[in-house]
């Protein structure tokens, strides 16, 4: 039972996590690969929108996805994007990552093959991931220029029947404890975190969302 008490606290997350970023022109729109296929639709809608002429998709099979697909997330992501009209020759595939570093990491070096340098990016992600690609992106690409956006829904219209609240609460919930201590790892830059949203990450892990925590 997901008591008003609960809702409260997971918006509280759900409002720390986004950025909340102006779009800008940029060189290359960057899709993180997941579960959730609306990310590949906002992808797509930024490059056919003209925001940037580059749509990269990257992602293998990860920790949601590799009991869920066969075909890797980049491609599934890049398929979803041809049916809205994005020429193939406009869209690059990296499909061996299985983490938002290797993301990062194996999109560096596919550029480098590609003998292409961006200097600016969009990021795009699932909204309560907004902050934790950030802090990786930076760790990993200092020197970029980034905006990070993701699909533009509200914590109720984004959670569905294939994405329960239940499995949205404990991804945040995970997703600021990596955002605490993934930067003494060196994994991402330091961010702060306001006490009021961290106790309210303490209690919902007391309320049992806590499936997605580093042990």
């Amino acid at each position: 039972m997901i008591t008003k008490k609960t809702i409260t606290l997971a918006k509280k997350l759900w409002n720390y996590h986004l950025l909340n970023h102006s779009l800008k022109k940029s060189d290359c729109i960057l899709t993180l690969g997941s579960h959730d296929l609306r990310v590949a639709k906002r992808g797509a809608e930024l490059h056919l929108q003209g925001w940037a002429p580059i749509l990269i998709f990257s992602g293998g099979l990860g920790y949601l996805t590799k009991d869920l697909w066969k075909e890797p997330e980049a491609d599934k992501f890049a398929a979803v994007a041809q049916k809205m009209g994005v020429q193939k020759e406009k869209i690059l595939i990296e499909n061996k990552s299985t983490n938002t570093g290797e993301n990062i990491l194996f999109t560096q070096q596919l550029l480098k093959e590609k003998g292409l340098d961006p200097q600016s990016f969009i990021v795009v992600q699932k909204p309560y991931m907004e902050r934790r690609s950030y802090a990786t992106f930076k760790k990993q690409w200092p020197n970029k220029k980034l905006i990070v956006t993701s699909p533009q829904l509200s914590f109720e219209e984004y959670c569905n029947d294939q994405i329960p609240v239940e499995k949205v609460i404990n991804s945040m919930v995970g997703d600021l404890q990596r955002i605490k201590i993934y930067p003494k790892k060196g994994f991402q830059i330091p961010q702060e975190i306001p006490n009021d949203v961290w106790q309210a990450c303490e209690q919902l892990v007391k309320l049992g969302y806590n499936k997605h925590l580093v042990q």
